[in-house]
């Protein structure tokens, strides 16, 4: 227990650390005091502009994070697999290709970005699991299919880049994964929505605890399987897709924490969600924050650190745990 309490402290103080951090840090530099001072009496230039353009991409970041990271576990625990992932499984690139279309030929409708990066998503997870489903649900076979989905969708999205390379960039923009000039309306979706998805998550945690035994076992109990599928992955497409749509593409994210998560906190879900929500904003805020700053003036996007990242930790898991196969 003291483990669990231990983790929860020091994942949130080095959120609120990074937090400050990122927001002093970059090309304006200014003191916590001064930065304080300036928020709260509106009289510091300096901390005008860090509120317009810096505050925004960070609160973004935390909610993405947190988003992509619990849909990871939400999959995770559906498919009975720990390498369900929103990006590796298709959902984040079919909310991209969705948004990318919608955005490019119907830019009046940018205001609903978020409903259609959601209809993506459900899409690519429908046709993974119409496409998986086999006299039943092969954890090894589903994500095969996913990474099939993925790669459907992601060379159509590239495809419609590269045909119309000049009037597509706005809607490229929106399923970029650079945060840069984000701004509060940006912030006001991705509060709305992911909000919406973080605190539903947390109301199906028991489901999700019950999804860890047998099909069987659990009819036998009279517990409603399919109901509970069906309506924990409709919270971890919501999850995923408001994250894509304001934050762009990142891969790994849902992948990486969970792990790390149950490793610290245990499996119950009622830590692992919040725990993973709080882990997951820290690492996308820390890799963006990287990205802005290690190589400044030039800006490293904040999902190539996150794949180089979990690229070498899938690898990690390949090599050590059986139950990636299906075994």
């Amino acid at each position: 227990m003291y483990k669990k309490i231990i983790s929860f402290i020091v994942v949130i103080g080095l959120l609120l650390g990074v937090s400050i951090y990122s927001m002093i840090t970059g090309s304006i530099e200014i003191g916590v005091w001064e930065l304080m001072k300036g928020l709260f009496t509106g009289t510091n230039d300096n901390v005008e502009i860090i509120k317009d353009l810096r505050l925004p991409r960070i609160v973004i970041a935390l909610f993405a994070g947190a988003a992509l990271s619990v849909s990871g576990v939400l999959l995770q625990a559906v498919m009975r697999n720990p390498l369900a992932e929103p990006g590796i499984i298709g959902v984040s690139s079919g909310a991209g290709f969705v948004s990318i279309i919608m955005i490019t030929f119907f830019p009046t409708l940018y205001f609903y970005t978020p409903l259609f990066s959601f209809i993506g998503g459900a899409m690519a997870f429908l046709l993974v699991y119409m496409f998986s489903w086999k006299s039943g649900l092969n954890p090894l076979r589903m994500i095969l299919i996913g990474v099939a989905i993925n790669a459907i969708f992601t060379g159509l999205s590239e495809f419609l880049t590269a045909q119309n390379a000049s009037s597509i960039m706005s809607g490229v923009s929106v399923t970029s994964s650079t945060l840069t000039m984000k701004t509060w309306d940006d912030v006001g979706i991705i509060v709305l929505y992911g909000s919406i998805g973080l605190i539903l998550s947390m109301l199906v945690f028991a489901w999700a605890n019950h999804l860890g035994l047998s099909d069987k076992t659990l009819r036998n109990l009279g517990f409603s399987v399919n109901k509970a599928r069906f309506v924990i992955s409709i919270i971890a497409v919501l999850l995923a897709s408001i994250a894509t749509a304001v934050a762009g593409m990142f891969t790994f994210v849902g992948l990486l924490v969970p792990h790390i998560g149950r490793s610290l906190v245990g499996n119950d879900h009622k830590l692992l969600i919040p725990f993973s929500a709080l882990a997951g904003a820290l690492l996308i805020l820390t890799a963006d924050t990287l990205g802005r700053t290690v190589a400044a003036p030039i800006e490293i996007p904040a999902s190539i650190i996150v794949a180089v990242i979990g690229g070498p930790f899938l690898i990690f898991l390949l090599r050590k745990s059986d139950r990636i196969y299906g075994n």
